[in-house]
C-alpha cells in the first residue's frame, strides 16, 4: 500500500484535474446549446433547399453542369472533423466511417483517381499520418461556423467540379441527432441527382422530437413526387437562373452539414468532459478511502510498537 503522503499527492492532482474538466464541461455545454440552436433553426430551410434541389434536378430544362451525370474518373473526398481534441469519439467515428467506406468500395475506387480535402485540424493530421495527399485544408474556423467561412470550401468544390478536376464529391461528417447521439454520415453531394437527394433527406430527417412530430402532423414531404411535379416558367434566362440557384442550394446543403458537425462536436466534448469529471470524482472517493486505510494502518502500527515497547520495559 502506498504511503499516505503519496496518496495525498495523487488526490491533490486528481482534484485539480476534476476542476479543469468541470469547467470545460460548463463551457462546452454553453457552446453546445448555441450551436444546437443554430443547427436546428437551419433545418427547415436546409430540408426545403434539398427538396428544391430534387425538384430542379427533375425539370425538363437545360440543367447546369452540377446536375449532369458524367463518367466517373476522379473523386473528391471531404473529411469534416474538429480543430480541437478532447471531444470523445467525435473525430474517430468519422475516420472509422471513412475507412469502412473506402474498404467496402475499394474495388470501385481502384480505377478512379482520388483527391482529399480536410476540414479541421484533426482530419488534416489523420490524412497526413495515413500518407494521403491533401489538395486543400480548411482549418481554424472557430466554435461557430459562419456562412462566409463555408464559402471558400463550396467555391473550391464547385470550381473543381466545373473544371472537371473531379467528377464526384463525397463528404464524411457527423449528423446531430441529440445531445447524447451523433451519427457519422457519408453523403454524395455532387453530381446532384434526385435519388441521392431523396436518400439524404431520409437519412437526416429526425425520427423523434418536436420537428418530427410537426412533419407527421402536417404530412410534410421534403422530397417531391416526380409524377406530380409542376411546370415552371423561368425568366429571364432559365440557364442563368438555374445555375445561380443550383450554386446557392448546394452551398446551403454544405453549410447545414457543417452546422450539424459543429453541434455534434460541442455535444461530444461536453459528454466527454462530464464523463471525465465523473471518473475523477469516483477516483477521488476511492483514493480517500485508500488514504484513510493507509493512515489508520500507520496509526495502528505506531500504537502496536508503543504497546510492545512498554511491555518490554515492564
Amino acid at each position: 500500500m502506498d504511503s499516505p503522503q503519496n496518496i495525498k499527492k495523487r488526490l491533490k492532482s486528481i482534484k485539480n484535474i476534476k476542476q479543469i474538466t468541470k469547467a470545460m464541461e460548463l463551457v462546452s455545454a454553453t457552446k453546445m446549446r448555441k450551436s444546437q440552436e443554430i443547427a436546428l433553426a437551419s433545418r427547415p430551410y436546409a430540408f426545403t433547399a434539398l427538396g428544391f434541389l430534387a425538384t430542379v434536378s427533375s425539370l425538363n430544362q437545360k440543367l447546369p453542369e452540377l446536375f449532369k451525370i458524367r463518367k466517373i474518373k476522379k473523386v473528391l473526398f471531404v473529411l469534416v472533423s474538429s480543430d480541437k481534441g478532447l471531444a470523445g469519439a467525435f473525430n474517430s467515428s468519422v475516420f472509422k466511417k471513412f475507412e469502412q467506406h473506402m474498404q467496402r468500395d475499394k474495388e470501385k475506387y481502384q480505377s478512379e483517381e482520388k483527391f482529399f480535402v480536410a476540414v479541421g485540424e484533426k482530419s488534416a493530421n489523420y490524412l497526413s499520418k495515413k500518407n494521403i495527399n491533401i489538395v486543400k485544408k480548411f482549418v481554424q474556423v472557430g466554435d461557430y461556423t459562419t456562412q462566409k467561412q463555408v464559402e471558400p470550401l463550396t467555391d473550391f468544390i464547385i470550381e473543381g467540379y466545373l473544371q472537371a478536376k473531379w467528377d464526384r464529391v463525397v463528404i464524411f461528417s457527423t449528423h446531430f441527432r441529440s445531445a447524447l447521439k451523433q451519427e457519422p454520415h457519408v453523403r454524395r453531394v455532387l453530381p446532384i441527382d434526385f435519388e441521392h437527394i431523396k436518400e439524404t433527406v431520409q437519412e437526416i430527417i429526425p425520427e423523434r422530437g418536436k420537428f418530427a412530430d410537426l412533419i407527421k402532423e402536417h404530412n410534410i414531404n421534403f422530397v417531391p413526387d416526380k409524377k406530380k411535379l409542376k411546370e415552371y416558367l423561368i425568366e429571364p434566362s432559365p440557364e442563368k437562373v438555374l445555375e445561380k440557384l443550383a450554386k446557392h442550394l448546394f452551398f446551403m446543403q454544405v453549410y447545414h452539414l457543417i452546422l450539424e458537425a459543429n453541434a455534434s462536436e460541442h455535444s461530444a466534448r461536453r459528454l466527454a468532459m462530464k464523463t471525465a469529471s465523473d471518473n475523477a470524482a469516483d477516483l477521488v472517493s476511492a483514493l480517500n478511502l485508500q488514504y484513510n486505510k493507509s493512515r489508520q494502518s500507520a496509526i495502528t502500527k505506531e500504537i502496536t510498537e508503543i504497546i510492545g515497547g512498554a511491555e518490554a520495559l515492564s
